[in-house]
């Protein structure tokens, strides 16, 4: 495309929506409330996805040593565990370690173990994936040496089971927000081309190509995406902001934390941002199709 003729049509898909002010406004709004909406939504559910991998990947295997098991039999049970490879990490804490933390969480009334420590050697062993938990614990359980291997069976798989389904929804919500808004966004965009059909005509008539009369058409909506991204970029960050101003302390200590600020609001931004762009230029270029047969 030239040069004059790209600059001609991004004139007039400016005086486009400076001439059409009310058609112009009702786009606007609806990429605006759209948008808006998308954008918590996509906000809530990264955030819940943090928070799921987050629990996920805290998911451990304890694997209970016999008592009395030899210290060469600790390391080659050690190493037969860091060889299956589902394993991310193994790591060893022995009886005394186990009861210094049971003192650390409970208090000091356990130090009276010290004398006869009733507690087991342990493995802890961390999947690479948390879905695999279970089946590493089955196949540690049956190495020589292993008295238990626990993970939590029952409450584990339940809460795999409720994030997965967590997770579905969320992606099928925002799917179903995003095609709602290519249809309202469509619609609205399409009212504006109603009402200049004549124009077009006009411009087939004279012998214009298809992409001559859609260029300016694309670009005008791409313009009311820009247009109807700015509230929704300023609303979601300043929310998020005080969201996590407010959330952040409170999770201090806490294994499970939020997305933080930056760079996440930043990627988040420029998602709303190439979402307006995309709705605004395709629901310009569906809408003006029907109207070059001419």
């Amino acid at each position: 495309m030239k040069a004059r003729t790209s600059a001609r049509h991004l004139r007039e898909s400016i005086k486009s929506i400076a001439r059409n002010g009310w058609m112009t406004f009702a786009s606007v709004s609806a990429v605006t409330v759209t948008l808006l909406l998308v954008g918590v939504f996509i906000v809530l559910m990264l955030n819940m996805n943090k928070v799921a991998t987050d629990i996920e990947k805290d998911v451990e295997i304890r694997v209970l040593l016999e008592i009395g098991t030899e210290k060469a039999q600790v390391e080659k049970l050690e190493k037969k565990i860091a060889q299956i490879d589902r394993v991310e990490s193994v790591e060893f804490s022995s009886k005394e370690q186990e009861l210094q933390n049971l003192v650390q969480d409970l208090g000091d009334d356990f130090r009276l173990f010290e004398q006869d420590n009733p507690l087991f050697d342990v493995f802890i062993v961390k999947a690479k994936l948390p879905r695999d938990t279970g089946q590493i614990a089955k196949e540690i359980n049956q190495y020589e040496s292993v008295n238990e291997a626990k993970y939590g069976e029952a409450k584990i798989e339940k809460l795999f089971n409720v994030l997965e389904m967590s997770r579905n929804v969320g992606l099928v919500l925002i799917i179903g927000l995003l095609f709602t808004a290519m249809f309202l966004i469509s619609n609205t965009i399409k009212i504006t081309i109603v009402a200049r059909r004549r124009e077009i005509e006009i411009m087939k008539l004279v012998g214009a190509t298809n992409w001559f009369v859609r260029w300016p058409f694309i670009l005008e909506g791409l313009w009311l995406g820009v247009l109807g991204s700015i509230i929704p970029i300023a609303l979601v960050t300043t929310g998020y902001y005080y969201a996590y101003g407010f959330i952040k302390p409170k999770l201090q200590d806490n294994f499970i934390q939020i997305l933080d600020f930056t760079p996440f609001i930043y990627q988040v931004n420029g998602l709303i941002l190439l979402m307006g762009c995309l709705i605004g230029a395709w629901g310009s270029f569906m809408s003006v199709r029907k109207f070059l047969k001419v």
